[in-house]
Formats: structure tokens, sequence, C-alpha cells
């Protein structure tokens, strides 16, 4: 359990440039098992890296577990984003985001996503080069900011990304709130950006009282001005906030991942089937009574951190799970979550994104590979804790492809 009151946590925190599990799970995996009990933040955690138990966890959601954070991460999400939210209120602002990313939403968003990546990738084509990460997330975040708030590339765009670059910095950062340190930036980049995102609500209340529907700002408000409604200016931000950092974060993670390992392995890229890399390392839940499973018993009270990264490259599961082999997929099913795959976790708290981000990753790479040749300039390194991952330095060369190509 570590140290008194910090326990496990500076392990935890430590960055690691392997593409194999975080070193912090995978030692404790070899010592205890893939099922082992920790302290972070002073807060008792059972680590869980078991297929099994994890998928036991997911399905036990708001009956046995329910979703859960450390004050240090709901602090910076808010403390009523959607995932410290249960039971209807949940249900509630998951059926408002579906509204817009459900299936009918996300068919008439496909002409502007398939516009602003090609807009996009004809900028990147006539520069020297493109950091990808960077420009994966200015494209992705733009692309959401408009649907969301109809906040066009530009000033106001650019100044609310400056400020989630700032909050994201800090995000898996050791929660010392002194200026000067990541974690400290981190609230301040949320603190502006929630002053943003209340102006423009704002602005928007007065401007254009009753007209059509446009975006899911309009949708924010048509809700809030409806009589005896559960919903709050606060809860709306703070969800705004939310679905603003879920896409920018790992769909560009995704996409920038894709295009490292399409331009390692060019014989994939032929058939581009892409297996991406984990984006939501570490999912957390609590207990809500004792629990018996497995013969381990879980206190009350005690968080559970599922691991997926452990359970995608567990080589029981998948035979050299380190090599990107896309054909390994072949002849299974991912569109949902099963025990061995949970890239958009699973049970009732599935990720309500996952559609929208599939959508924005499969019309980027159609544009891409169909249109574009590239060449890597700087590798770069894949850096990790246990909560984050990141291509570092990853440059490329784009050219549009030629009639002949």
């Amino acid at each position: 359990m570590g140290f008194p009151l910090v326990g496990e946590t500076l392990q935890f925190f430590s960055p690691s440039t392997s593409s194999d599990v975080h070193p912090f799970v995978k030692d404790r995996m070899e010592r205890y098992g893939p099922i082992f009990k920790t302290n972070l933040l002073g807060q008792p955690v059972i680590v869980s890296a078991d297929s099994d138990l994890n998928h036991f966890v997911f399905l036990q959601e708001g009956q046995l577990f329910q979703s859960w954070y450390p004050d240090t991460f709901t602090e910076v999400l808010g403390r009523q984003n959607l995932s410290s939210l249960h039971d209807f209120m949940y249900k509630y602002l998951k059926n408002m985001v579906l509204s817009l990313f459900g299936p009918e939403g996300l068919k008439k968003m496909i002409p502007d996503v398939e516009r602003m990546a090609c807009q996009t990738l004809q900028r990147w084509s006539i520069q020297e080069t493109v950091e990808l990460r960077d420009a994966t997330s200015s494209l992705i975040f733009d692309l959401t900011a408009k649907k969301l708030i109809s906040c066009e590339p530009g000033n106001a765009s650019q100044n609310l990304r400056d400020n989630f670059v700032a909050f994201i910095q800090g995000l898996i950062s050791f929660p010392l709130n002194i200026p000067g340190t990541a974690y400290h930036k981190c609230l301040q980049g949320r603190k502006n950006t929630m002053k943003m995102l209340k102006k423009l609500l704002n602005e928007r209340r007065a401007a254009m009282p009753g007209k059509n529907r446009v975006d899911f700002f309009d949708f924010v408000l048509e809700e809030l001005d409806k009589e005896g409604t559960i919903l709050t200016e606060a809860i709306a931000l703070d969800l705004m906030f939310a679905l603003l950092f879920a896409s920018y974060e790992t769909t560009s993670l995704a996409l920038t991942m894709a295009v490292k390992f399409l331009s390692d392995h060019p014989l994939v890229l032929r058939k581009l089937k892409v297996r991406l890399a984990n984006i939501a390392p570490l999912i957390f839940r609590k207990a809500l009574r004792e629990i018996e499973v497995k013969g381990y018993t879980i206190p009350a009270g005690w968080a559970v951190m599922v691991i997926p990264p452990a359970v995608h490259l567990n080589p029981a599961k998948y035979r050299d799970p380190l090599t990107f082999n896309p054909s390994r997929w072949e002849q299974g099913e991912i569109n949902g979550a099963s025990k061995n795959f949970m890239a958009f976790g699973g049970g009732m708290r599935f990720c309500i994104g996952a559609d929208f981000a599939k959508l924005q990753m499969a019309v980027f790479l159609h544009c891409l590979v169909t249109k574009y040749r590239w060449e890597p300039i700087k590798g770069g390194n894949t850096v990790r804790t246990p909560g984050l991952q990141f291509p570092d330095g990853f440059h490329i060369r784009l050219k549009e492809k030629t009639r002949m190509e």
C-alpha cells in the first residue's frame, strides 16, 4: 500500500516510453497477479487487470458498483460532470447527448466532417511538415466545437483550445495546487474554459431566442427554459466541458497513433483495418457494499481501477500483443464491448460518443489514404503514464496524390 498518506502515488504518475502495460501495473501483476490493491492519493484502490472482474464490474453498474473518480479528477472535470452523476440524472444527460450524436444526427454530420477533413488535409499539404498530434487535436477540437456550440475555426476557437491545452497538460499530474505546478495550470485552464463557455451560452440566450435548433447549445437552452426542468446551467456547462474534452483528447490520440502505425506498416495501409492504441487506459468505479468475487473481498467504499490495456495486451488472449497486426480482428466483433475488448468501456456507461469518434476517424482516414501520400519525418516516442498515452513529436510531410497514383 506504499507510504502513509501518499501511498504509491508517485510511482503511479511516473512516465514510461514502453508500448507495453505501464510498469506500475505490470510489475505488480508479476508480483501479486492480475488483481491487487494499492493506495493512490490516500484512497485505497483495487486494481484489476482481470478480464472477468472488469466485465463483472461494468455489468454491475448501479447495483454493486458505481462510477467514481478521485477528488482531484472531479475537481478538474467538474463536480457535476457526466462520470460523477448516477441513476436518472445520468440517463437524462445521456439521452440529451444522443439527441445530437445518435445515428440520425451522425448521418447529417457526414458532409461537414468530410469537408473539414479535406480542408485540413489540403492546408497540411502545403506546409513543410506537420506535427501530427497537435494538428489532429486542432482538427477534432474545431469539428466538435462547431457541432456543440457553432464555434467556427478562428480566434474564439483557438482561445478555447489554448485553455484546453493547459488543462490537459496537467490532468495527469501530482495534485499540488501551487502557482507554477502543472496541476495549478490545469485548474486555471478549466476555470478560463468554463468562463468562455458561460459567456457563449449567455450570448446565445440573449441574441437568438426561439430560433430553430442547430447545435447542442440550442438544445441545452431549450431544456433550461422548460418548466420544471431538472437541468441546471452548472450541470449543462460541465457537460459541455466534458464533451469537448473527451472528443479532443481521445479521438486525436487515436488518429495520431493510427497514422503512425500505418506509416510503419505499409502493407497494412493497403488493407486499412487499424488496431488502435489504448486511448482510455484506466476506468474507475467504487464498491457500494462489501463484495466477494473470485476469492477476493472488496471492502465497501473502496475504489476499483479497471485497466483495459492489461486485457488488450494479454499474451494469453492475443498472440504477440505488442505487434501491430490488425488482421487479428478479422474474425472478431469489435463494435461493442466484451470481456477481452473494452476500448469504449462497457455496461450501461459504454461510451456515448463512440460512434461520433468512429465517424470522425473513418472519414479522416478515408480522405487521407485516398487523396494523399505522406512520409514520417520524426518517429517520436510513445510516452505513457497509467492514465495517458501519447506519441511525442511525430512529424509527417504530406503531399496530394497525382491522378496516376
